[in-house]
């Protein structure tokens, strides 16, 4: 079985559901409490054991490319002033030579054809898809969960992180038809594209994470566009799934969907409030605001 060593970040978006505030600014570099939401997402992979980092970027990102390199001014002043902790969270943070790519999505036409853009950089071996609107919290990333359950799965498997909503809201979402279980993963039987509530297979929806192996790439090549006028992503899985297995795993944690504002909100009071340097303090502010202090 081979290992999952690469990830892709497809950062292309343009984030319009933030603006003004993504104006001149990508979505991705939105913080969640001092850090980036794409910061957050790529410690998630690192912790996973990932090693190549692939960045799918279009216009206007080249800021997200500078925050994977050194600042040497910054670097200079901090050395000057004695400020230690602060070199060291970004000698931290820093990838290795090598370890970041970065190529472009130059039109906007849909998760599929941002992935189909770095194929060259994924090359013939499986690899992991991470979105960066979405943020799992658990001590255990949820990338490494799935490669846990991966590494059970044999060959060609394909693994789609998946969490239980309400009925109410499966429209929204892509859904997964629930099969045998396997270990903690379960076979998929089918993936349905924001069906109607009464023809939803399940009530598990895809999450932001998958582990995909590279036939798909083959598949993107020659992809129609499907819904508004995009290549998608769960297209190109329905036709692998004929050939390969996909599996489902219901990963443990708390998702916070930050492409909306309300998720973006919402984890930077979650991550705020696991910060042991900030938390007290920040409660106790939490508690004022809403009148309860």
């Amino acid at each position: 079985m081979k290992p999952i060593r690469k990830a892709v970040f497809p950062v292309a978006g343009l984030g319009t559901r933030f603006l003004p505030a993504t104006k001149a600014m990508p979505k991705e570099m939105l913080p969640v409490v001092d850090r980036p939401l794409i910061q957050h997402v790529v410690d998630e992979a690192r912790q996973a054991g990932i090693e190549h980092f692939i960045f799918v970027t279009g216009r206007n990102k080249s800021v997200i490319e500078d925050h994977f390199d050194r600042q040497f001014e910054l670097e200079l002043t901090l050395s000057e002033r004695g400020k230690r902790a602060e070199l060291e969270v970004l000698a931290r943070d820093l990838p290795g030579p090598g370890q970041t790519s970065f190529t472009r999505q130059q039109s906007p036409l849909g998760l599929g054809h941002a992935v189909w853009c770095a194929r060259e950089l994924i090359g013939n071996e499986p690899f992991a898809l991470l979105l960066p609107d979405v943020l799992v919290q658990h001590k255990r990333g949820c990338l490494a969960q799935m490669i846990d359950a991966y590494n059970t799965l044999g060959d060609s498997a394909n693994v789609i992180a998946v969490e239980e909503v309400s009925r109410d809201v499966v429209h929204m979402y892509g859904v997964v038809g629930v099969g045998k279980p396997k270990g903690n993963a379960f076979a998929i039987t089918e993936m349905v594209e924001k069906p109607k509530r009464a023809e939803a297979p399940s009530n598990l929806i895809i999450t932001g994470r998958y582990i995909l192996q590279p036939e798909i790439l083959d598949i993107l090549t020659t992809q129609a566009t499907g819904a508004g006028g995009e290549i998608q992503i769960t297209d190109a899985m329905i036709a692998l799934a004929k050939k390969q297995p996909f599996y489902g795993l219901k990963f443990e944690g708390r998702s916070f969907d930050c492409g909306s504002k309300i998720g973006f909100l919402s984890a930077n009071v979650a991550y705020g409030l696991a910060r042991d340097d900030i938390a007290p303090a920040f409660r106790a502010e939490i508690k004022n605001l809403l009148g309860e202090g």
